[in-house]
């Protein structure tokens, strides 16, 4: 089924011209994918090249705004393209003013991390700091170190990796409080560069692995060249164990996984500012470098400006910060090259290469990183609002944020508040990546394209980038937005572009990318560019002591724009145009008197009632298109906060004169008295004699004594009138459709009523070299995303593609067609598509079927309303949704250090705890209905969830977009993690209910229809299909899953959710099959687990048989039975306590000589013990296994144990559970015992005695004396009873095997019960697999193994 838009992340263009890793890959032959391109884009226009206006100013070889009057590039030229500034003026601005290039200003860079060791941001243009702070404002890096530990008189310490530490005696601690944490490096780098690690660490492994097979085979080959029969027991066995090593070495040759290096962090006060020394020998092949003792060490990155590198292999660079009075550590590095290739468009300064210098060398920066390293550079909720607090705290100008998404309602949310905030009361300019989504409309995302008070920038290509950055053979004549950026209005009618700038350069990129720079485009390469001529005007305002505001620097950006194109619906595409740096400077000189004010601007439909409110018209409708509408307009002065009501509010007055660019279209009145409380109008819009199509208009407000002012606000009216669909059946072909680089053809259809998909056939012709088409349907469907199907059409020659996807009936649906901006740009063919659109439709009763768990079925109607089509339900439930409430609910204030918001409240944390279990191995993904699927249009800061198992172990992460995990059978803990400032929203959510979803596979339930509603019980009347035509009803039934086809560890309450769908598409764009989700269109469909069934077995038996025993004797029996429990119960902690233990086991052994439960409490009493004289001990565990196993008659246990006895009968059955249990307390006292002859052994010096014996036949002892052959005898006797694969048994083979020097078969036996335990095993077979490796001599496994036990293992849960 077709789904709104939802795109997460940094604005980068998928399709890149320059350098892996962002180069597109080569495509062959013709076909169509889905698009994944760079977030949010929109566009309009009709069909046409979108063009940019030309300046007046011109060059030899490259005009003002980029167009090229001769296709040729010198040396210099080439280089200036690299780096575009000649397009927005910011190179003859800066000419002109060699002072403002920034100076002054200060960048807040919102996005991935940005490398202070990158080329180009080490020092501004007049030698000041570039970079004055490095935030993780997402907490992905942060290390807990919360331990404090003590140096020893060695000046050594403890790390929290296990691992020993050295302190330099050098560094200043007066308190002597060392505190330490760790963290696996991988953590703390991105994906690209942990593939070359991996792939550089796996290839020395390797190396070091293969030595060790070799040697392990060359023993093996020796062994068998000196023994020519391997009929003797120790030989056969010595041989066993040298295969066992020999296959245990290729084995982690297979399974070997990389989880990293492994870094220690020790944090200290100085006395003055906090310090960190990092210990990162784990990383460096020579094992005297990375010493904690040599590191150099760092403070806070804004206190000294200083930066480490991991290793000369990673040439990762981070910074360190350390909070909450030395408890949280964080180690900051970039989630991606995006955020530091971002800042050198804005800042860059090449002191060697002034033409590679970015738009404002002057400027200084601070870099917030909002990527979460943890969800892949994903931006968070946490990130977005500390960012924020950050730009207050460090008082900056300007921020740049090149990520966004799509949103469901614009200028909306938790984040805007904050923004507002930090815009109106702190005079920041946010500028902002519009997206990259297009070339469809209504595909700006959230917040650049979204939000009133950010400038959302849409992304411009200039023929002098096309030629040089792009390397194209033959660039475009002029220039014009790239096809990818998002196109407004919003879906509120707001104008969502606002202005253009180049969209691409080769700008610098981090030094773990081992090079110095490369190119990237996308709109997060235009907001960087426009951000840094904001700043050089602000640089300027600045120096000419204009008060800067982001209200007057908006206005002067906006009217001073050179147009791009050349009709009125260009600017839902470039917004005002193209800044234009030096006009829009002169702008805010001459306007520096004027009040600082911003007009908001509400509109909502004249006599219509409606919740919510409008920042511009849109008709999109039909029903809108047909009739004249009126609507009333607010228009709202905006002062800053703290503005003085005398001297600026009172006074404030202006005469309006209200203009219309379509005064036969959109009737506003001629003039507007404005004063501080705002004044409304109406407008009339009558589009009734508007052709099919796009139409853009704008209602703007002149100052009447100040004309040269320009608009001082818009009011955008688009209008998209659809063609109505006439045939039957419903049927458009667009025919002759022309396609030149970069030209876009957008078609609006409104969409019959009863219509649920669209069959559409693309054909090209009139080309000889390859073309790349985007192709978009967009619909907008209230409080949704928009409904967005896009694909990639790939022809390498005239052909024909077919496709399918899903419509709305009675909506307009727009079709663009646009033939991507470089494909075939050295060709000067026309192609010539022909793009035939046919609709379909099933009309059903229920767009959501819900079984609720009973036996009976659903019933659903369907028809069809425009042709005749094939009726073929599928449905199936292939996921099953579990719900949990939490069973902790924990509410705290966060630290001041980084989450106290600028109006001075403390954010509030509630941390909710969840556990579940899983039975078998699944794919799990947690939902949380309330909260998922939003992160900018939400009330709720953020919300981030860790999955955990019992041993701490971290296997997902996540927050507003869960993704699937697989996770293995066993326990779980999920901890949910919720901020806001307000106390009762969160006190709401403390029984917050949350889904477990797992997918099911195997245990799928396809579901089965029926034209009876006795169907499911009697099995007769299948449904299969029937042919529906026009105005025809159809009505069958949907039968719930049979009893035997529930999923097992289904729970009462939980849902079984998957899809149904009803039509079928034809055979050339469909390959359904028996999967619903397949088809087009298909809808949810769920089913309510029932109650479980009652057991029947339950209650019988409880009549049992009268016992035969005389009351005396339960009596007896009942009073010795509580004896033991008393002795069970008994506590041991002192000597006292144990005396008194004893007292009472020698009383009862005497009562109760031979009786086994008896012995076997006793046993496991002394197990419990903690003595210091440990010799005698493990002599008395001995001893009571001893009377243990004496007390069981081992014969008659083996009798009944060789007898295949009736179960049915009851005697029968209640014998063998006896005799189980007789033999559970035998196996453990054996057990008990050879655990316990090793300690005294190894206690007594006498391990080479008994190792010497191991394996050796065992004699009867005249004198019953306890020799070193003891334990091969109890052994033996437990081979007699344990299963062969139980733990214990396993235990005392490994025990064994170690110590007859045969380790290959003890690391054998581990593996074997490391599989047999389930996961997660215990830490113990860790350890002892460790202690093996160790002592076979092979170190790079006991490495791995240790580095892995931090990840199976870690002391803590994560910080979130």
């Amino acid at each position: 089924m077709q789904t709104a838009c939802l795109f997460k992340g940094p604005y980068v263009s998928r399709y890149q011209s320059f350098s892996p890793p962002f180069l597109s890959p080569p495509h062959r032959g013709v076909f169509i994918t889905p698009k994944s391109r760079p977030r949010n884009t929109t566009t309009s226009g009709k069909n046409f090249v979108i063009r940019a206006m030309p300046d007046s100013a011109s060059s030899p070889e490259i005009d003002n705004n980029g167009a090229l009057r001769k296709f040729k590039l010198n040396e210099s030229s080439f280089l200036a393209s690299l780096m575009p500034k000649k397009e927005i003026g910011a190179d003859r601005f800066i000419e002109a003013h060699p002072e403002f290039d920034g100076r002054g200003v200060v960048i807040a860079i919102f996005d991935s991390g940005v490398d202070p060791a990158a080329a180009g941001l080490q020092v501004t243009s007049d030698g000041k700091p570039k970079v004055l702070d490095v935030i993780d404002c997402t907490g992905s890096g942060d290390i807990d170190t919360s331990t404090v530990v003590k140096a020893d008189a060695n000046n050594c310490i403890r790390g929290a990796s296990g691992a020993s530490l050295v302190i330099n005696p050098s560094w200043s601690n007066p308190s002597g409080d060392w505190h330490v944490g760790y963290k696996l490096v991988y953590e703390l780098l991105t994906d690209t560069l942990i593939s070359r690690l991996k792939k550089e660490r796996k290839k020395k492994w390797d190396e070091k692995n293969q030595e060790t097979i070799a040697e392990a085979v060359k023993q093996l080959e020796e062994f068998d060249k000196k023994q020519t029969k391997v009929d003797e027991l120790i030989s056969k066995r010595t041989r066993e164990d040298l295969q066992d090593r020999v296959d245990y070495l290729k084995k982690q040759s297979d399974s070997y996984d990389d989880k990293g290096p492994v870094i220690d962090a020790v944090v200290w006060h100085d006395g003055k500012v906090w310090r960190v020394a990092l210990d990162t020998q784990s990383l460096e092949d020579d094992p005297k470098c990375g010493k904690l003792a040599d590191f150099a060490p760092l403070t806070n990155y804004k206190i000294e400006r200083k930066y480490g590198v991991f290793s000369k292999l990673d040439a990762c660079t981070f910074v360190t910060n350390v909070y909450n009075e030395g408890t949280i550590l964080s180690i900051v590095t970039d989630a991606s090259p995006h955020g530091t290739h971002v800042a050198g468009i804005a800042t860059a300064f090449h002191p060697q290469e002034p033409l590679l210098n970015g738009i404002a060398p002057g400027a200084q920066i601070i870099s917030c990183k909002i990527g979460d390293s943890r969800l892949g550079s994903m931006e968070t909720g946490v990130g977005l609002t500390r960012a924020l607090i950050a730009v207050v705290e460090h008082k900056c100008d300007l921020i740049n944020m090149s990520y966004g998404e799509s949103t469901m309602y614009p200028n909306y949310g938790r984040f805007v508040e904050l923004v507002d905030e930090v815009v109106n009361k702190y005079r920041v300019v946010f500028v902002s990546s519009a997206g990259n989504n297009g070339p469809a409309l209504t595909t700006v995302g959230a917040p650049g394209g979204t939000t009133s008070s950010i400038i959302g920038v849409g992304a411009y290509v200039s023929p002098a980038m096309a030629a040089g950055a792009h390397a194209l053979v033959e660039a475009p004549p002029e220039g014009l937005e790239y096809t990818w950026s998002s196109r407004g209005p919003t879906a509120d009618g707001d104008l969502g572009v606002y202005v253009s700038a180049p969209g691409g350069a080769v700008a610098p990129v981090p030094t773990w990318t081992l090079q110095s720079r490369m190119l990237m485009n996308g709109t997060s390469m235009s907001s960087p560019s426009a951000c840094g001529g904001v700043a050089l005007v602000i640089s300027a305002m600045k120096a000419e002591g204009i008060r800067v505001s982001p209200y007057s620097v908006r206005k002067a950006l906006e009217n001073t724009c050179a147009p791009i194109g050349c009709l009125p619906e260009d600017k839902l595409s470039n917004g005002q145009g193209l800044l234009q740096i030096d006009k829009a400077f002169e702008y805010a000189k001459k306007s520096a008197d004027l009040p600082c004010v911003w007009y908001k601007i509400t509109i909502s439909q004249a006599g219509k009632t409606t919740s919510s409110t409008l920042r511009g018209i849109y008709l999109r409708e039909a029903s809108y298109c047909n009739q004249s509408t009126e609507w009333t307009v607010q228009v709202e002065p905006q002062f800053h906060e703290g503005a003085s009501n005398l001297e600026q509010l009172v006074p404030f007055e202006e005469c309006i004169e209200l203009h219309s660019s379509g005064k036969d279209v959109v009737r506003p009145p001629e003039f507007l008295l404005l004063t501080y409380n705002g004044r409304s109008f109406n407008v009339v819009v009558d589009p009734t004699k508007l052709s099919d199509g796009l139409h853009y208009f704008e209602v703007y407000g002149i100052d009447c004594k100040a004309p040269w002012r320009g608009p001082l606000f818009r009011i955008p009216i688009t209008i998209t009138k659809p063609k109505k669909v006439e045939t039957q059946p419903p049927l458009v072909t667009f025919s002759k459709l022309t396609f030149q680089p970069g030209h876009i053809v957008r078609k609006y259809i409104e969409v019959p009523y009863g219509a649920t998909w669209v069959e559409a056939t693309m054909r090209t012709s009139g080309f000889d070299t390859s073309r790349r088409f985007y192709i978009d349907a967009v619909q907008l469907s209230p409080l949704r995303r928009p409904i967005k199907w896009e694909s990639v059409a790939l022809f390498s020659s005239p052909s024909t593609k077919s496709f399918t996807f899903s419509v709305e009936g009675g909506r307009t649906m727009e079709l663009v067609i646009a033939q991507f901006w470089s494909s075939a740009s050295g060709s000067h063919e026309t192609a010539v598509v022909e793009f035939e659109i046919a609709f379909h439709g099933i009309d059903v009763s229920r767009s959501e079927v819900i079984l609720d768990g009973s036996e009976a079925p659903v019933r659903i109607e369907a028809r069809a309303l425009l042709s005749s089509e094939k009726l073929t339900p599928i449905a199936k439930l292939n996921k099953i949704r579990i719900p949990y409430r939490p069973i902790d609910a924990k509410m705290s204030a966060l630290s001041a250090d980084r989450d106290k918001l600028p109006s001075g409240k403390q954010i509030l944390a509630l941390t909710l705890t969840y556990k579940f279990k899983l039975e078998d191995g699944a794919d799990v993904k947690p939902q949380i209905p309330l909260l998922n699927n939003r992160i900018y249009d939400n009330k709720f800061e953020s919300q981030f969830y860790m999955i955990t198992d019992s041993n701490k172990r971290l296997y997902a992460t996540g927050d507003v977009y869960p993704d699937s995990v697989k996770l293995p059978k066993g326990e779980y803990t999920l901890q949910l993690h919720l901020r806001h400032e307000n106390v009762q929203y969160l006190e709401k959510l403390k029984q917050l209910v949350l889904f477990i979803e797992k997918k099911l596979d195997k245990e799928a339930v396809q579901l089965s229809f029926y034209s009876q509603p006795d169907g499911p019980v009697t099995g007769s009347g299948s449904f299969k299909s029937a042919t529906l035509d026009p105005g025809s009803k159809e009505a069958f039934y949907v039968g719930p899953p049979t009893k035997d086809r529930i999923p097992k560890n289904s729970p009462e309450g939980s849902v079984l959710v998957g899809a149904i769908s009803y039509g079928k598409p034809s055979a050339e764009v469909s390959d359904q099959g028996t999967d619903p989700e397949k088809n087009p269109v298909s809808y949810q469909i769920s089913y309510q687990v029932p109650p479980t069934k009652v057991d029947e077995d339950k209650g019988k038996g409880s009549s049992s048989k009268t016992s035969t025993k005389s009351v005396s004797e339960r009596l007896e029996e009942e009073v010795r039975d509580t004896k033991i429990k008393v002795l069970a119960n008994l506590k041991q902690g002192t000597e006292d306590e144990r005396a008194e233990w004893k007292k009472l086991s020698i009383s009862l052994k005497a009562e109760y000589p031979k009786y086994t439960p008896l012995l076997a409490q006793i046993l496991e009493g002394l197990l419990s013990q903690e003595v210091e004289d440990k010799v005698h001990h493990y002599e008395e565990i001995i001893k009571a296994a001893d009377e243990v196993v004496e007390s069981i008659d081992r014969d008659e246990l083996a009798r009944f144990l060789s007898i295949k006895g009736d179960p049915e009968e009851e005697e029968f059955e209640k014998t063998k559970k006896k005799m189980e249990t007789r033999v559970e307390q035998l196996v453990e006292a054996l057990y008990q015992k050879g655990l316990a002859i090793v300690e005294l052994a190894s206690l007594k010096g006498e391990m080479a005695a008994l190792a010497a014996n191991l394996g050796a036949e065992v004699v009867d002892k005249p004198d019953g004396g306890q020799g070193p052959d003891l334990f091969e005898e109890t052994f033996k006797e437990l081979q007699k009873w344990a299963d062969k694969k139980s733990p214990k048994y396993n235990t005392l083979v490994i025990i064994r095997e170690r110590h007859s020097g045969r380790i290959g078969t003890a690391l054998k036996v581990v593996g074997e019960m490391m599989e047999e335990e389930g996961d997660p095993p215990k830490k113990r077979l860790y350890e002892e697999r460790i202690c093996l490796l160790d002592e076979i001599g092979w170190s790079h496994l006991v490495a791995y193994e240790k580095q892995w036990m931090l990840v199976r293992f870690p002391p803590n849960l994560p910080l979130f």
